[in-house]
């Protein structure tokens, strides 16, 4: 694909956009072209989108000369997925940053792509209304990027995905066309389903401009309960237990002994439990409901021989319980091994043949194998943790463990991604993950929106 020089590049968008909305400064070409993968490959120009017309203005010229755009949000993904692998532009959205409505009569908000979730789920709770989606980076990560990679996070068990909230969009086209789908009301059938095909679409299909979110009632009372046991069979065993008694936690989240070891080491991490395997789960609704269940649930885990149980009842000791399970991840870089996090999903049957195999992985492999995530729903964060000087001298034996990983999971009937998407990190089993006939359709949805193949090319639809 044919690609201008960086120079000339930069002059036409400077004159096109205006000064202060295009930068080629090294500093910023370096930040945007990584994100929390490892790979890195940077663009010739980096657009600072404050409006839709910027992104407009960019994706005509694109389109009109044949150049590679990569959209990036906050930059937090974990799969390379906003790598510009191909030069040209990266657009960042970051800076379209306003929550332009909260509406809790029509039980909507309005904002643009770079809107920070905690900052969106605070402004909506001072209302007394809920966006319940919340990824473990919510302080960090932007809402285009959930809506590119259909984010989740604890709380899907109950309350379902980003895809589940999101009720129109505003999306500009790789011609520069503007398209308006879906809108403020919380049924529509007119159409073919347009939200769904751009959430989860990695950036390949279109640029993200707006969203109108759902909202709904914020439940006034919740308990938090964490709970340790002698072995993950055990763990995932209540995970079970607490289902089958007809519980319906809001957040119902796992963790191995090596996950809890790490966060054991990580520094001011008090709040570890003993024990090998951990669940952290939460309820809530009303008051009066939330401490009847609180009691009963009380009972059910203290019946399973956990090795520690503890409830919380008001926010302030509940969030000081989740601070641990969010947390995981920096406490696992914090060992200095490197974290390939691989969101694999299982189906919720398999968790303890999950656990086996991990075993198995690991002493096949001779990597450390750490895992923790929703246990409610079988999306499992597999981390193969391994030495940087293993990657760079054997990266045939990392390679490997990962093949066997996937392809165990398959033979499961499971997926490769929950909720990181498959960006660069998981190109390669693609095709293992998806029906031939599958995968002609994406390729023919990408050639009609994008003919020219300049959004995010390099990934896993050319």
């Amino acid at each position: 694909m044919p690609t201008d020089t960086g120079s000339t590049l930069a002059s036409d968008l400077t004159a096109l956009l205006g000064r202060d909305r295009v930068s080629t400064l090294p500093e910023v070409l370096q930040t945007h072209s990584i994100d929390k993968w490892h790979a890195s490959a940077p663009p010739d120009v980096v657009v600072l989108a404050k409006e839709r017309e910027d992104v407009v203005k960019t994706l005509r010229y694109a389109s009109a000369h044949g150049i590679p755009v990569t959209t990036r949000g906050a930059g937090v993904g974990y799969v390379g997925g906003c790598v510009p692998v191909r030069g040209g532009i990266v657009l960042s959205v970051r800076g379209m940053d306003r929550i332009l409505e909260i509406n809790p009569a029509d039980g909507v908000a309005v904002v643009q792509p770079g809107v920070i979730l905690g900052d969106l789920q605070a402004a909506v709770l001072k209302r007394g209304w809920y966006y319940p989606p919340d990824p473990a980076s919510l302080k960090e990560c932007s809402i285009g990027g959930n809506i590119a990679t259909n984010a989740g996070g604890p709380r899907c068990l109950k309350y379902g995905v980003t895809r589940h909230y999101v009720l129109g969009l505003e999306v500009v086209l790789a011609s520069g066309e503007v398209l308006r789908t879906g809108g403020r009301c919380h049924k529509n059938k007119t159409g073919f389903d347009l939200i769904g095909m751009f959430v989860g679409s990695e950036g390949l299909l279109g640029v993200v401009t707006e969203a109108t979110l759902r909202l709904i009632p914020h439940p006034p009372a919740r308990a938090t309960f964490s709970a340790s046991f002698a072995t993950f069979a055990a763990a995932a065993d209540a995970v079970q237990t607490i289902l089958d008694a007809g519980y319906l936690p809001a957040a119902l989240e796992i963790a191995d002994a090596f996950t809890l070891e790490a966060a054991r080491a990580y520094p001011g991490n008090t709040a570890a439990p003993k024990g090998e395997a951990h669940l952290l789960l939460d309820i809530d609704g009303q008051p009066d409901a939330v401490n009847a269940d609180a009691a009963s649930l009380m009972h059910l885990l203290g019946t399973l021989s956990p090795v520690s149980l503890t409830v919380a009842h008001d926010d302030a000791t509940c969030d000081e319980l989740w601070e641990i399970r969010r947390s995981f991840s920096y406490s696992l870089r914090a060992t200095g091994l490197v974290k390939l996090n691989e969101d694999i999903v299982v189906p919720r049957g398999r968790l303890v043949d999950l656990a086996a195999f991990s075993k198995q992985l690991q002493e096949e492999s001779g990597f450390a194998v750490a895992s923790f995530g929703h246990a409610g729903d079988g999306n499992i964060h597999v981390n193969i943790m391994v030495d940087q000087a293993v990657i760079d001298g054997e990266p045939e034996r990392v390679e490997a463990a990962l093949d066997r990983l996937f392809r165990q999971v398959l033979d499961w009937g499971g997926a490769i991604t929950g909720e990181h998407g498959i960006g660069l990190a998981k190109k390669r089993w693609y095709p293992d993950a998806v029906s031939p006939v599958a995968q002609d359709v994406h390729e023919r949805l990408k050639r009609a929106l994008d003919p020219l193949g300049i959004l995010n090319p390099g990934k896993f639809v050319a």
